[in-house]
């Protein structure tokens, strides 16, 4: 089972989202985390991809103005990722991510 922890910034975002965003973005992470529990490629829903020109940082689409970034870290279980939330705001995210 994928294990996961969360930036400071993250926290303060995630504390501004309605409840009805905050349910997309948990199923969005849901699907994510079966695809990467089943070792597995990815869904292409939610779109997960690269964050150009910031090595590591990876970026999840969970609406259509929503987004996540994210880095893997070091695994805490051998065999299952660690993901690190970084942000989750809207398009704004590429900015600073």
């Amino acid at each position: 089972m994928p294990t996961h922890d969360a930036m400071p910034l993250i926290l303060r975002e995630w504390a501004k989202l309605t409840p009805q965003r905050k349910k997309l973005f948990l199923a969005a992470v849901d699907e994510m985390v079966d695809d990467l529990r089943a070792h597995g490629p990815l869904r292409p829903s939610p779109r997960v991809k690269r964050v150009s020109g910031h090595p590591g940082v990876m970026e999840m689409t969970w609406a259509p103005d929503g987004r996540a970034t994210f880095h893997f870290g070091q695994e805490e279980h051998p065999g299952d990722q660690h993901i690190t939330w970084r942000r989750i705001v809207g398009h704004e995210i590429l900015r600073n991510p």
